[in-house]
């Protein structure tokens, strides 16, 4: 495939109609694909490290042939979303506030919010200091703040397997040693650490047109050293919408116990764990992953905030 100047939804092949929109958010622009009804219910995807829209594409069908409204988004600094300069830019209050942000620009006034990895952290912090804008939360292989700072205290083994992040603190050097080989650092930190199979070529092809973005990937690392520059800690402990955690029980970067003890900060929590899949869970076992998710989002609407009125209407 020929290099490309980001990765929009006329680039990819996609199971469902979906279109590609910016959506305005406070100082920012975000890119988006968005899929399904109009008067859907809204569910916001929010992708990690390194992906971006792109990783929730075996979704859409599902949560749209559900009824609900998918938007896909390129978190800020990543692929065809803005990217403004200076770490202080990507806090996790900032991008928590993306997701609200999100929301009022499409005229709801709550989203169920599903992230993996960094978007998993995005999500938490969301439900944590957004409560009131947030149907349902699901978190994949990212564990409740509280408990991942913990284990970052504590716990060596932890510890060692978020080495990276140490790296990412340098000045320069991950942006000037990523590219090299034609991304094959970021390819191989993927395809190593995931199921065999899990990442096609194809899928290969698109996530480097989304590292390939002038100014992207030192975006991305931003991200990392923002978290340690400012240790951000939760104004809240309690998770209040109702929660479901997916866990690839395999994952190298994330220790598995961390899945279950994040229920303790949750009102109404769920794990769902798959113990053949890796940090990747959500492209490992997609049909599995898309029913579990949908079943979590149909269920939070029987949560008495949310009974639907004598018509039949839910709350948007």
């Amino acid at each position: 495939m020929a290099k490309q100047s980001g990765l929009s939804r006329d680039d990819v092949e996609l199971p469902v109609e979906a279109a590609s929109r910016r959506i305005e958010v406070g100082e920012v622009t975000l890119h988006a694909v968005e899929a399904g009804p109009e008067d859907g219910d809204l569910a916001v995807l929010l992708h990690g490290f390194p992906e971006c829209w792109y990783a929730w594409a075996d979704y859409l069908r599902p949560l749209t042939e559900a009824g609900y409204r998918v938007v896909a988004l390129d978190q800020r600094g990543y692929n065809l979303s803005d990217r403004p300069s200076g770490v202080e830019w990507y806090s996790i209050d900032e991008l928590a506030g993306d997701v609200v942000g999100v929301a009022d620009a499409l005229g709801h006034e709550k989203a169920h919010v599903v992230g993996h990895d960094w978007g998993g952290a995005v999500a938490w912090w969301t439900a944590l200091h957004h409560p009131e804008r947030v149907r349902s939360l699901t978190a994949m292989n990212l564990p409740h703040p509280a408990v991942f700072a913990r284990h970052l205290r504590r716990d060596p083994a932890q510890q060692l397997r978020s080495w990276y992040v140490l790296f990412f603190q340098l000045p320069k050097l991950p942006e000037l040693v990523a590219p090299v080989g034609d991304w094959a650092v970021l390819e191989r930190a993927m395809t190593g650490s995931a199921l065999p199979g899990t990442f096609s070529a194809t899928d290969l092809d698109y996530y480097r047109a989304a590292w390939s973005v002038p100014g992207a990937y030192g975006s991305m690392v931003d991200w990392y050293r923002a978290v340690v520059r400012e240790r951000p800690r939760p104004r809240a402990e309690t998770v209040e919408p109702p929660t479901l955690v997916v866990w690839g029980s395999k994952d190298r970067f994330l220790r598995p116990k961390m899945a279950r003890e994040s229920l303790a900060f949750c009102e109404d929590g769920h794990l769902r764990t798959f113990d053949e899949a890796t940090h990747w869970v959500h492209h490992e076992e997609p049909v599995a992953v898309a029913r579990a998710l949908v079943e979590h989002l149909d269920d939070a609407w029987r949560t008495p905030n949310n009974t639907p009125d004598e018509a039949g209407h839910r709350p948007v």
